[in-house]
């Protein structure tokens, strides 16, 4: 077992540093307030996350937590997926991957959540043999993605192992067993809580029988990642879900070692690089203390890793390299001990040789080039890092004990607030949150709410059909599988509907171009983000004014329906009104970039209808939009 502890530093082996002055925190912060001119600190520099942790913008080293790293010391496992319907096209895909630097594939198979609707048909040993055909599967680390027909999927890779005559010892497979987690995606709840742990304790010990350690058992976060999940409430939900494990099989003769040695956790990396590290390294502080609760001497946890789906855009998915880039370094930062990086087009289709390669590719450069795995813990004393990790510990640990008090009818707390609805009450409200955060671009998407691409470049992808077995989700109880920037993409695609074509906005630009610029410039990015062309031209400058007469007739030659005034604060008050009425006259629909202040009751007198200005809900004002622009 590998641990991190505060290494020690003497004034010897950093001599240069008596030539600077050691900075006290009262001296930053007179700058800082200086930069500021009487802004207020607490609403410029400190923001907090989705679970109300204070993140400030400083903070002072620290001693490193004492924790588990990862069990094998060095680079983590880069992993593929084997998830093409044809066994054939599967492994010509499988193969190319390790062939191009991966070191473990992970198995999705036809009806698992992961699959999205795609996924291996493999239904016999024959089938997978195929799709596993040049894979040494003694070489390389294999993992089945959580299904519901996971019991069978796992004898079935068992019978292969068998059948080319390997030593099920020498392999190192985990098996992808995840009842909580089906139901969690399912919403089809066990018929008995005994009966389901007599069939996951039958399963693992007729794998063990045959020679193999393990894991039997992962549990997969990634549902209720889905689901509007937050970093603590992922936590809590992973933590809870190991002790039903425990129990479940401690309760079937296992002994608690045993039942902890049989567990893998498989965790999301998302876009914000410091709460996932910070997630990551709380995890493993969190089963390590599980294990002190259970009498057990801690052991490092298996902990696999896969990047956000939530995250994934279908509009300019040219941007989920760079998603998938951070996504990656922070898992790599945070100790993960495989990680899986979903092509950049997996929310249009199944991806293509391309993407996987450059899927792959994103791990590499970070191994190979950056030499990300070559320290164990290089979050370590950084006060930031530690302060959220202990922090997020804290909550995981609280939201691990609320879902706990939630155990009745023997049922374990976890699964008993999945049959009550609670814990997807809990999620929704999570969800719901930060939808609204993306609806005012609080929190951007950049290609999608945050500069747009009209004319993005198209992605190729593969020739496949669904498999046709996607798990149901039409079960009130079924967590939703949802994407952050599915809002904005309905409507781009209500847009690129319309019979007439794309709808456009004139933008009404006041004064010289120096003076509409920014305003102009922020209108056409909110238009765009619906689908709304909004080009921006030279302006109808006369002198420090507008030329309104002609601002006018080019609003009658461009075929729009909805005019948008754009200019400074100065230029509303003087002429906005003046040319609201011209633009009135010749048949717009009249909005304004900005908030009105002052000048609003004069500027609705005059025909502006609606003001949009940076934090207003985009998804609804581009809704009313759309309802206006729209040839008919």
């Amino acid at each position: 077992m590998t641990t991190v502890s505060a290494p020690e530093v003497s004034a010897s082996d950093l001599p240069f540093m008596a030539a600077f002055p050691t900075p006290e925190l009262g001296q930053w912060r007179a700058a800082v307030d200086k930069v500021l001119k009487g802004g207020d600190f607490e609403k410029r520099l400190v923001s907090r996350s989705a679970d109300g942790l204070r993140i400030e913008p400083l903070y002072p080293a620290a001693a490193p937590l004492a924790r588990q790293l990862r069990g094998e010391t060095g680079r983590w496992r880069v992993t593929a997926r084997l998830d093409h319907p044809d066994p054939a096209h599967a492994r010509d895909l499988a193969l190319a991957d390790l062939e191009g630097g991966a070191d473990a594939l992970a198995l999705s198979f036809a009806g698992a959540p992961a699959a999205r609707g795609y996924g291996l048909q493999a239904d016999d040993v024959a089938a997978l043999d195929r799709a596993l055909d040049g894979v040494m599967l003694e070489l390389i680390r294999l993992r089945i993605d959580p299904l519901p027909q996971g019991p069978e999927k796992a004898l079935l890779l068992a019978q292969l192992v068998a059948e080319r005559r390997l030593a099920p010892a020498r392999t190192q497979i985990d098996f992808g067993l995840d009842p909580i987690g089906s139901f969690a995606a399912s919403g089809a709840a066990p018929h008995s809580w005994n009966a389901c742990g007599r069939q996951l304790a039958e399963t693992i010990r007729q794998l063990q029988r045959q020679g193999f350690r393990g894991p039997f058992v992962t549990v997969d976060l990634r549902p209720c990642h889905e689901a509007g999940a937050s970093e603590a409430q992922e936590l809590g939900i992973a933590m809870a879900t190991a002790i039903a494990y425990l129990r479940l099989l401690e309760a079937e003769g296992f002994s608690l070692a045993e039942a902890r040695d049989a567990l893998s956790f498989l965790m999301v990396a998302d876009t914000d690089e410091f709460l996932t590290i910070a997630k990551f390294r709380a995890a493993r502080l969190l089963w390590a203390r599980i294990q002190e609760a259970c009498g057990l001497a801690p052991s490092s946890m298996v902990l696999h890793a896969e990047t956000a789906w939530r995250s994934l855009t279908r509009r300019d998915p040219w941007v989920n390299m760079l998603r998938a880039t951070v996504a990656t370094f922070s898992a790599g930062i945070g100790g993960a001990d495989s990680l899986t990086v979903l092509p950049f087009t997996a929310a249009l289709g199944l991806p293509d040789a391309f993407a996987r390669r450059v899927a792959r590719n994103t791990q590499l450069v970070l191994l190979e080039e950056s030499h990300l795995a070559k320290v164990a813990d290089p979050a370590a004393g950084s006060g930031g890092f530690e302060a959220l990790t202990e922090a997020l510990c804290e909550q995981g640990w609280a939201a691990m004990q609320a879902l706990e008090r939630q155990a009745q009818s023997g049922l374990p707390g976890v699964v008993a607030a999945l049959a009550s609805g609670a814990l997807q009450a809990q999620l929704e409200e999570a969800w719901q949150r930060r939808a609204q955060a993306i609806a005012t671009r609080r929190e951007p998407i950049t290609g999608t709410s945050e500069y747009p691409n009209l004319q993005e470049g198209a992605v190729t992808l593969l020739d496949a059909a669904p498999a046709g077995n996607a798990p149901a989700t039409d079960n009130p109880l079924a967590l939703p599988s949802r994407r952050l920037a599915e809002p904005f993409e309905a409507l781009r695609a209500k847009a690129e509907a319309c019979p007439g074509g794309r709808p456009g906005v004139f933008l009404a630009t006041l004064g010289p171009v120096a003076d509409f610029t920014a305003r102009a410039g922020f209108a056409r990015n909110l238009f765009e983000a619906g689908g709304i062309a909004a080009p921006v031209g030279d302006g109808f400058a006369a002198g420090d004014g507008t030329d309104s007469a002609a601002l006018v007739s080019a609003f009658t030659a461009s075929g729009a329906r909805l005019a948008c005034l754009c200019g400074t604060d100065a230029a509303y008050a003087a002429e906005g009104a003046e040319v609201a009425r011209a633009l009135r006259q010749a048949g717009a629909d009249i909005w304004l970039a900005g908030r009105p202040g002052e000048s609003e009751a004069g500027l609705r007198e005059a025909g502006v209808s609606e003001f949009i200005y940076a934090g207003c809900d985009a998804v609804a004002v581009l809704e009313r939009a759309l309802s206006i622009a729209q040839p008919t």
